[in-house]
This record gives C-alpha cells, sequence and structure tokens, in this order.
C-alpha cells in the first residue's frame, strides 16, 4: 500500500541544475521527474541537449589536460575515493532515500545498494596504487623496453534507470582511480541520485572538470555524448537496441566503447538440487526490484520430474512478497518505475496469456487503495510456457517468470544458450562434475552455481553476445580506462 513520502533535503522545490565544470548550471527548458509509488511529481530538472554535452565535453577536457588533476598522483587518487567513500557512508540514509522515492525499490533494498557501494569506492582507491607496466627483455642487449599504463582521457557513461546511484558509482570509481574525467548523462526516469553524487564528489574535493553531469532526454543529450568526437571512452548500459544505435555512433569516430545491454538470463534446476534454498533464491533472482534487474534469472528451467511441483513452490513464495511503497520498510517489491514500463509488463502479460501460458501467481496490474495513482504489478509465475514464447524470449524488465520444463543436461544446455543474450545464468545441483560442465558450456559473462547474483568488487561481470562486452568491477574494469604504451630506450 502506498504511504506518504517523508521530506527529503534534496527535494527543497528548486529546479536541479546541470553539473558542469564544477560549476550547477540551469537550462530554459526542464521536465518533471515522479515518484512511481504514487505519481507525484518529486522535482523538476534541467533538460540538456548537444550544446551542455558540449561543454561538459570540453570541460572533462581542460581537466584531463590541465590544472590540478593531471598532477594527482596515485596517492592523491586514493585518498580522493577514500573522501568520497566516507562522504557516501555519511550520507547513506538520504541516498537510499533518494532511490527509493524515484524509482520505487524498497528502502531495505537501496540501503544496502549503498553499503556495498561504499565499499566499492574503497576498492577502486586500492586500485588507484596498483597500476603497472611491463618490462620486456628485447633481443638487443642496448635497448631497454617497458609499458606504461596510462588514463584513457575523457569518458562519457550514459546509466539507466533501474539503479542510479549504482550505475553512478560504478562508472565514476574507475575513472577517477584512473586519472581520466567523466561526463556522466543519467536516464531521464532517475536523475536525482547523480545529481547528489556530484555534490558530494565536490565536497570530496574532485577537481572541476573531473566530475560533469548531464541530465535530458536520450534522444538528445545521450545521442549527443555517444556520438562527441571530444569522448575517449564511452560506457552504455541499457537495452540491446539503444546499445546497437550508441555502438554505430560511437563507431564513427572510433573511441572505445564498453556496453552492458542486459539479457534473458536461464535459471536451471535439477531434481537433485537443494529445492528449498534454489525456490527462495529463484524469487529473488526473478523479482527483485521488481524484474527490474539486467541479469534477473527470468527462464526458469526446471527438470521434469520435479517441474510442476517446483513452479507452484516458487508461485507460493512469490504471494507471500509485500508489494507497495518503498518508503515502507516491510515492503519487499515496490512499483515499476514509470507508466511506461508497467503498459511494457501488461503487453508481455497479454502476449502470454494469449500464447497459451498460464499464471499461477499474479499476471494482472494491482489496483485498489493504495496502487491506483503508482504503477504496480505483482510477481507472475508462468506455467505451460514455450521457449518460442515472446515473454520467454524477450527482455521484459519487469516480475515475470517463465517455468519451463527440460529433461536432460544436454538439452537444457541447448535450450538455455539458444537467446540472443548472454549476461547471466544460474545453475542448482549437488553434482560437482555437472557444475563445472554447465559452468564452461553455458553462454554468459557469470555463471551462479547454487545461487544467483553473486558480486564482489573484485570480480568482473559483463555480458556476450548481444548482452555486450567489456567488464566492469575488478582489474578487468580499470583496464577499460587504461591504455598501454610501449617505451623503448636506446643506451647506444
Amino acid at each position: 500500500m502506498s504511504a506518504p513520502s517523508p521530506a527529503h533535503p534534496f527535494l527543497d522545490g528548486q529546479p536541479k541544475a546541470l553539473f558542469i565544470g564544477g560549476r550547477w548550471q540551469a537550462t530554459d527548458a526542464v521536465f518533471e521527474t515522479r515518484n512511481p509509488a504514487n505519481g507525484q511529481v518529486l522535482a523538476t530538472v534541467a533538460r540538456g541537449t548537444a550544446r551542455e554535452v558540449d561543454a561538459a565535453v570540453t570541460a572533462a577536457r581542460t581537466a584531463f589536460e590541465d590544472g590540478a588533476w593531471p598532477r594527482f598522483s596515485p596517492a592523491d587518487r586514493q585518498r580522493l575515493l577514500l573522501r568520497l567513500a566516507d562522504l557516501l557512508e555519511r550520507d547513506a540514509e538520504d541516498f537510499a532515500r533518494i532511490d527509493t522515492l524515484e524509482m520505487g525499490s524498497p528502502i531495505r533494498h537501496t540501503r544496502g545498494s549503498v553499503a556495498l557501494l561504499v565499499d566499492l569506492l574503497r576498492y577502486y582507491a586500492g586500485m588507484a596504487r596498483g597500476i603497472e607496466g611491463l618490462t620486456a627483455q628485447p633481443s638487443d642487449p642496448d635497448m631497454f623496453a617497458c609499458t606504461l599504463r596510462e588514463p584513457v582521457g575523457v569518458c562519457g557513461a550514459i546509466i539507466p534507470w533501474n539503479g542510479p546511484l549504482w550505475a553512478s558509482v560504478l562508472k565514476l570509481g574507475p575513472v577517477l582511480a584512473t586519472g581520466c574525467t567523466l561526463v556522466l548523462k543519467p536516464a531521464e526516469d532517475a536523475s536525482l541520485a547523480p545529481l547528489m553524487l556530484a555534490r558530494l564528489a565536490e565536497e570530496a574535493g574532485v577537481p572541476p572538470g573531473v566530475f560533469n553531469v548531464v541530465t535530458g532526454f536520450g534522444a538528445e543529450a545521450g545521442a549527443a555524448l555517444a556520438a562527441h568526437p571530444g569522448i575517449d571512452k564511452l560506457a552504455f548500459t541499457g537495452s540491446d537496441t539503444t546499445g546497437r544505435a550508441i555502438a554505430a555512433a560511437a563507431g564513427a569516430n572510433l573511441k572505445k566503447l564498453s556496453l552492458e545491454l542486459g539479457g534473458k538470463s536461464p535459471n536451471i534446476i535439477f531434481a537433485d538440487a537443494d529445492l528449498d534454498a534454489a525456490a527462495r533464491t529463484a524469487v529473488i533472482a526473478a523479482f527483485a526490484n521488481s524484474g527490474q534487474v539486467c541479469s534477473a534469472g527470468t527462464r526458469l528451467f526446471v527438470e521434469q520430474a520435479v517441474h510442476r511441483e517446483f513452479a507452484e513452490r516458487v508461485a507460493r513464495i512469490a504471494q507471500t512478497l509485500r508489494i507497495g511503497d518503498g518508503m515502507d520498510p516491510d515492503t519487499d517489491l515496490g512499483p515499476l518505475v514509470s507508466a511506461r514500463q508497467l503498459a511494457r509488463v501488461c503487453g508481455h502479460m497479454d502476449d502470454a496469456r494469449t500464447a497459451g501460458a498460464t499464471a499461477i501467481s499474479g499476471g494482472t496490474r494491482l489496483d485498489g487503495a493504495g496502487y491506483d495513482q503508482g504503477f504496480f504489478f505483482p510477481p507472475t509465475v508462468l506455467v505451460d510456457a514455450r521457449d518460442d514464447m515472446r515473454a520467454v524470449r524477450e527482455e521484459i524488465f519487469g516480475p515475470i517468470l517463465a517455468t519451463l520444463p527440460f529433461t536432460t543436461e544436454d538439452e537444457v544446455v541447448t535450450r538455455a544458450n539458444a537467446t540472443p543474450f548472454g549476461l547471466g545464468a544460474g545453475v542448482w545441483t549437488r553434482d560437482v562434475g555437472r557444475a563445472h560442465r554447465l559452468g564452461r558450456r553455458l553462454r554468459a559473462g557469470s555463471v551462479w552455481v547454487n545461487c544467483y547474483n553473486a558480486i564482489d568488487p573484485a570480480m568482473p561481470s559483463g555480458g556476450m553476445k548481444a548482452s555486450g562486452y567489456g567488464r566492469e568491477y575488478g582489474r578487468a574494469h580499470l583496464d577499460e580506462h587504461l591504455e598501454t604504451k610501449s617505451l623503448w630506450i636506446s643506451s647506444r
């Protein structure tokens, strides 16, 4: 049920400006951002265009080449990241609340996310002092040769709405650790946390122009950033359709590019698994953040012998989840982010039903007191689904889980891999040999055995196939922001 949203210090009634070159800048055009639990306007936000993107890229280039930032040593960058982590920890509750208010995720979820992001910044702080080249041994004894790792330059990042603070920190951390600069374009549905992070970066002492935030619409600010010739490296997280357009724009000037483009991840349950643990985790894998997670395990393959029993077990657990305003600490699932996303989920549900699938939990938009003004859809478990159904093939980004029976290991591997996506995959079994086999055979950037969506700052994450390329987290993430230079010195 919806509850009144409490006051927030960032929601002071003033329009939210862009952050460019260390200055807050207003625009003539603005747009509204709303609370998806009740439809209420939270704030008006500056609507940046190609002009503001160009100004931000110019500021980022100036900061990268001149001023204080190029003179920051690895130890300086480490201290800066540690200060930023401390400030984020200090303001953790405000950040958790703004993410919940703007995109609906339950406050328990956003509080936990902020704690993980503090840890992530401290990880990057340590990595700032671990950037190393190599010394080679040329055949010529009078020649010294080594490699240098240098910052790639001005980075751009276009992030989605389903985890605005998470995505912002994930893009900013390696930029600060390596000595790059950043122009960040948040999603129009979730701009407030990135702007709050810019204020925190300013307080931490990030030099002007090192971190810039340009809010606005994808067709205006996002497209301009993707095509801008002054960007050396671009990161995008979002749909594969938009990712293809961004790759085409980036290719025109050959900027480095990393893409994380979502998926339709399989979660495979063998009959020998711990079925209680598998069922509980399957619910979280599919329905966390109301299904608005790129790696959500929304194709649940279950061995035929236990399929129907397991599907009903998952449905019973799903029906116990409390749905409502994310600010209620008892809420398990909040609303979808927007009316547009709700319509998309409802359309997929209608298609699945028409194609012959049956919902044994959920299946219909929630209405009535506390729900009418928001965008609520219950956790939905489908049986009688088939691999060729649209709801099974396409990423829905909503709380719809299709259960699919299988009989053999080879069969399920073939079917699990029969998707254009390859972001994540889960396997549940007590057979160690099978765990190793499927871990190798499944075409996904991450494979979780007897768990799902495990994450750690030290472990790289990313996709295969249409789920994108490049890696985030771990040393691989820093490598995305570094160039390798060969240095030769003759002693003759």
